[in-house]
């Protein structure tokens, strides 16, 4: 499904190639990744030891690393799809490390936070490289969305109290276009808020759980204030941990890019963050060196290679499973997600189980 935005706006699931890009068009949240055949297998070659896949700290990165292991908090304009975006992402990156790094892997695909359909606008963060493995973060986290609300007549004076009573948990059956299956399905509002009002026109601010057809919650909208109404304009504000607060254009990513093939690579550090700033809002659990090589190789976390727990971030995902957690090395370079389902305090026993290696 479509994470936010068909221009229909719903949230998509995380896909794993750039053609399941047929759930844009709906507003929901999910990621979805552009691949090309070949390179980024290589940027973690199964002949390397475990402890040569650990990366330095995010500090201490090449503009070629950084690249491999990335994401971007990209404003997508409107008229390309985002399947396109991350084709055009993807494309510009390994052409930059053919310069940057000629005896290195490029990287085979880019994944984004939920697809937003051509017409929408706004904060698709975009992981790029091995980055593309913790995609899920973006399918459970929130999103937020300033929306257009068309009304077929002019706006009743109880508009607000109307909109207020659909804060908390609805319910939702995608549209018929959507990509997913036509069920009914439950989804929290967390805030929904009237900016402006004029004539037959609302300008919404909804912040909402990953999934959300936006434009389908416009329709059942104006079915409540007795007039009918339809999405408008729609533009992503914000997906957990971003926002529009430090957008950056495609141009911008082109320019950085060039800067860093030149030899400067400041202007790329601004646009291209490290991969574990996606990451930042998840519960953190430090694990030793030893531990790490493990967990390279596929195993858990067991409870005497914790070195530390900050349960500080928020917990993202259905709440009748473990939270999901992000572990890291001493350095701050992140390992993998996995679910807390242990006690870090204990002598023994399992404490992360894995969902995604990320080395």
């Amino acid at each position: 499904m479509v994470d936010d935005t068909d221009a229909e706006d719903h949230d998509a699931d995380a896909h794993a190639t750039a053609g399941d890009a047929a759930a844009e068009g709906n507003a929901g949240a999910g990621s979805e990744a552009a691949s090309s055949p070949g390179s980024e297998a290589a940027s973690t070659p199964d002949s390397a030891s475990p402890a040569d896949r650990l990366r330095p700290a995010p500090e201490d990165r090449s503009p070629a690393e950084l690249l491999r292991f990335g994401v971007v908090n990209l404003d997508k304009p409107a008229g390309p799809s985002s399947h396109q975006v991350s084709a055009w992402v993807r494309d510009g990156i390994n052409d930059a490390l053919a310069d940057l790094d000629p005896d290195g892997p490029g990287i085979d695909g880019v994944a984004h936070s939920g697809t937003l359909d051509p017409k929408v606008t706004g904060c698709l963060p975009t992981l790029t490289g091995t980055a593309t493995r913790a995609a899920q973060v973006f399918l459970e986290g929130r999103k937020e969305y300033v929306a257009e609300l068309e009304l077929h007549a002019s706006a009743p004076s109880d508009l607000e109290a109307v909109v207020g009573e659909f804060e908390g948990e609805i319910y939702q059956k995608p549209p018929r276009k959507s990509a997913v299956s036509r069920r009914l399905r439950t989804r929290t509002i967390h805030e929904l808020d009237v900016l402006e009002v004029e004539d037959r026109r609302a300008l919404l601010r909804i912040r909402c759980e990953s999934g959300t057809y936006v434009r389908k919650l416009c329709h059942d909208l104006g079915l409540a204030l007795g007039t009918g109404g339809h999405m408008g304009a729609l533009r992503r504000t914000a997906t957990d941990p971003f926002d529009d607060a430090d957008l950056h254009t495609l141009q911008d990513l082109w320019d950085a890019l060039a800067w860093a093939r030149e030899g400067d690579a400041e202007y790329l550090r601004g646009v291209v963050r490290p991969a574990e700033d996606a990451l930042e809002h998840l519960p953190a659990v430090t694990i030793a060196l030893s531990t790490a090589a493990n967990v390279a190789t596929g195993a858990p976390v067991y409870a005497p290679g914790v070195i530390d727990v900050d349960r500080g971030g928020e917990p993202v995902g259905d709440a009748d499973e473990a939270p999901l957690v992000a572990c890291y090395l001493p350095n701050g370079s992140a390992v993998c997600l996995g679910r807390l389902v242990g006690d870090p305090d204990a002598e023994s026993g399992t404490v992360v189980d894995l969902e995604r290696v990320l080395v």
